[in-house]
């Protein structure tokens, strides 16, 4: 049984990230939520645009107001006034200035914005009062991106602030990494799907749409192959057909020790190389991990208790997944953060212990409140609603409360 490290290092180094060239494609902005960057992404615009004032006020001269004061106002004459989207006409001269506003074209001649609250209009000419900083709520061309540079490098998340960078740059057409393909299929003959009736002895499949949800939310392309009964022809022809046109296979339930359990007997035969059998975690002891000859697959079997599937899908199958699709190195692992207890957290487990519950950041850094209710790898009730893992080490069994603890951060 491998310690929780151990397993995680021997995953990452089973996963090979899509290709740069081959695994490469080209989508509209508007469709890249979610995606994964591939290239450099360079403008020929910069930004800003133009020089343009910051805020609403008056463009002019530094030299001309900088020696001004509420006792001593210096009176300019206003030759323009400027809105946003309009191309100013003049050039402004000592002793002049324009009206302008935010977002505005700054005007030839002029350096300086005065805001508005420290002037007093006049007619057509202004009173400056205060005497502002040289070059005062000037946004100058290229201060922020300067075009053939690169605005945004590879290997990261898409999202909306990404995306608005993108946009005002006119950055319409983007090269990502395609979404990586992930097959999921739960075994047992005791599973039925939500809109089945539930007989005596039945169990509802819920693992398929939590894995589901939490692969879409990564932007993945999810192969949903439903509910396989224990028999082992089925599973072998499923397992043996999925591997062939998905990058990860996720299957639940199957892989421990019992009567039914067929999945480790079948990769054997399908000439799969087994990395892994167990892991000292709780929950989620009994995970399988492996890869074939002949197919670039790599297969995890998942308990099948629906906590264990998931915490056993963000500690071990998250990172690989993100290793796979192009993310950066330092991004692959789990987020852990410190956290300080609540309440006690008790072990009475050797293997290293994941508790769940609410981990809320204050004023003095995080905590974590454990959730109300048992504990247990078949209890998924008590699991909704929480942000946060706590983690027991191997062979301690109490972690007191106000002491620190790791949190493995989940969402």
């Amino acid at each position: 049984m491998l310690q929780v490290n151990e397993a995680e290092s021997i995953i990452l180094s089973l996963v090979q990230p899509l290709d740069s060239e081959r695994d490469i494609e080209t989508i509209d902005l508007l469709t890249s939520s979610g995606r994964i960057l591939a290239n450099p992404v360079t403008s020929e615009l910069n930004f800003p645009h133009w020089d343009n004032s910051a805020m609403d006020g008056y463009a002019l001269k530094f030299a001309d107001v900088k020696d001004c004061s509420p006792e001593n106002p210096i009176p300019l004459e206003i030759v323009e006034e400027i809105p946003a989207g309009y191309k100013p006409q003049k050039q402004i001269q000592s002793g002049q200035t324009a009206r302008i506003f935010t977002g505005a074209c700054m005007p030839i001649g002029a350096d300086t914005v005065v805001i508005q609250e420290v002037a007093q209009r006049e007619g057509n000419r202004v009173l400056i009062l205060e005497t502002p900083e040289p070059q005062a709520f000037v946004r100058y061309c290229g201060s922020f991106y300067q075009a053939g540079t690169p605005v945004l490098n590879p290997r990261i998340y898409l999202g909306a602030t990404e995306i608005a960078v993108l946009a005002a740059l006119q950055c319409t057409q983007i090269n990502v990494y395609r979404r990586a393909k992930v097959g999921i299929l739960s075994t047992g003959n005791e599973l039925v799907t939500p809109d089945q009736p539930l007989k005596h002895g039945q169990l509802v499949d819920s693992n398929q749409y939590a894995l589901s949800i939490a692969l879409e939310q990564m932007g993945v392309e999810v192969i949903k192959l439903g509910i396989v009964p224990d028999k082992r022809e089925i599973l072998q022809q499923t397992i043996a057909q999925a591997i062939l046109k998905t990058d990860f296979l996720l299957s639940t339930g199957g892989v421990s020790v019992g009567d039914y359990d067929y999945v480790q007997e079948i990769l054997t035969e399908l000439g799969a190389e087994i990395h892994i059998h167990s892991v000292a975690v709780k929950p989620g002891k009994p995970l399988t991990v492996a890869n074939f000859p002949n197919a670039k697959c790599l297969y995890f079997g998942l308990p099948g208790n629906p906590v264990s599937a998931l915490v056993s899908f963000w500690r071990f199958v998250q990172p690989a997944l993100k290793k796979l699709a192009g993310v950066n190195k330092a991004e692959w692992g789990p987020e852990f953060v410190t956290a300080r207890l609540v309440q006690d957290l008790h072990s009475k487990d050797k293997r290293e212990t994941y508790l769940w519950g609410q981990l809320n950041l204050g004023n003095d850094g995080y905590e974590f409140k454990l959730a109300v209710g048992s504990h247990h790898s078949g209890n998924l009730i008590n699991l909704a609603g929480a942000t946060g893992l706590a983690i027991v080490p191997m062979n301690e069994t109490l972690i007191p409360a106000g002491n620190s603890v790791q949190v493995l951060k989940i969402s």
